[in-house]
């Protein structure tokens, strides 16, 4: 089993910055990648960001390119995912999540959720315009 727990949302004005932060515990096999998704209200799950547990390939969901940055500290079993020049439309529960597929093609990044077997509980960043 591997547990996650984010944290660090909150609510901020448009254009304000957050920094969330996903802590990991558990199994100690490393997941080939781990990813950030949200989901706002009446709206299907998104990705996010993602990254390569090896290699540290990434990979952004459009809508955030440019705005938002995931990075890791291994040496605290987190993970980071920084959102700045926040808009309204960025308002959602944000969850962290692992992925242990094992894929031909190492620096793969799933942007589907059903590829995500462990998920945190996720923490509500709202946006106010």
């Amino acid at each position: 089993q591997v547990h996650l727990v984010e944290s660090g949302g909150g609510l901020v004005q448009a254009g304000a910055s957050l920094r969330l932060s996903c802590v990991a515990s558990g199994r100690t096999l490393t997941p080939h990648s781990m990813g950030w998704f949200r989901q706002g209200a009446e709206k299907e799950r998104e990705f996010v960001a993602g990254f390569t547990l090896r290699g540290g390939f990434t990979r952004y969901g459009d809508s955030v390119k440019g705005r938002f940055t995931i990075s890791r500290d291994d040496a605290k079993n987190t993970m980071y995912l920084s959102l700045n020049s926040l808009k309204p439309a960025d308002t959602a529960v944000y969850y962290c999540a692992a992925d242990y597929t094992r894929y031909l093609n190492a620096d793969y990044i799933s942007p589907s959720q059903s590829a995500y077997e462990y998920w945190g509980q996720g923490t509500q960043v709202t946006v106010s315009s």
